[in-house]
């Protein structure tokens, strides 16, 4: 069982560095996507996603276990103490931290873990369904009902997250796993908040339900470019072969 998949990230309009970073590992017939949002002033956001990338990916893979969930726990808890490690002493990185969703993918097993505002979506048979929930203060204030969805849309502290990898050292990410079914179309989407700041989730369904994968990928990249791309944009997008 094989896995087809895009990937694609760069800096919003006017950006000179991307604080996004992307990774996609296939080993035998399993499928390991890291994606990170880094935040901190000058260089730190853009450290903070490298140094997670690297670390997330590397204890994952040389952890021998076979519970994929602790896994992802602790390969997040080992890149927490990468990131804060590597921010103690310069005053440049001390505020750096990144949002992280892990996506491991298995026989009909999919494994998650998520920290901070970017998102996996699980698309089933062509029908979007968001996987992960904002770790934010604007869906914090959405859930205790102070604000409508429309006001989330342009809430003026949309960009505040209220969990991050490397913010603290007691981190409580999200990670659960998903059955799928063998005889419906599965297939993942991961991005960070560059990409659903100004694209709707049902635009992505639309877009994402292209079979061509290329074709998927430019329409993406085509219709934040004409929204002005204002912060850095990183996806992948994972399918059963």
């Amino acid at each position: 069982m094989g896995y087809r998949y895009i990937k694609f990230s760069s800096p919003g309009f006017g950006k000179k560095l991307n604080e996004d970073a992307i990774e996609v590992i296939e080993v035998n017939d399993t499928i390991l996507a890291v994606l990170c949002d880094g935040v901190g002033g000058d260089y730190g956001g853009d450290m903070a996603s490298k140094i997670a990338i690297k670390s997330a990916t590397y204890f994952f893979t040389s952890n021998e276990s076979d519970d994929y969930l602790d896994k992802i726990k602790s390969s997040l808890e080992e890149s927490n103490s990468f990131v804060i490690n590597h921010s103690k002493g310069s005053e440049t990185l001390k505020s750096m931290a990144t949002t992280i969703e892990m996506l491991f993918l298995k026989n009909n097993l999919a494994f998650w873990g998520h920290l901070g505002d970017s998102r996996i979506y699980h698309l089933r048979s062509g029908k979007i369904k968001q996987v992960t929930k904002d770790h934010s203060l604007v869906q914090k204030l959405l859930d205790e009902g102070f604000i409508t969805h429309k006001q989330a849309k342009n809430h003026p502290n949309k960009n505040i997250i209220t969990k991050a990898l490397g913010d603290n050292i007691f981190i409580e990410p999200d990670i659960s796993k998903i059955k799928l079914n063998e005889y419906e179309k599965n297939s993942f989407f991961i991005c960070s908040d560059g990409i659903t700041n100004v694209i709707s989730d049902n635009e992505l369904e639309e877009i994402l339900n292209i079979s061509d994968m290329e074709e998927k990928k430019n329409q993406i990249i085509k219709l934040v470019k004409l929204r002005g791309a204002p912060d850095d944009y990183s996806f992948i997008y994972i399918e059963k072969d």
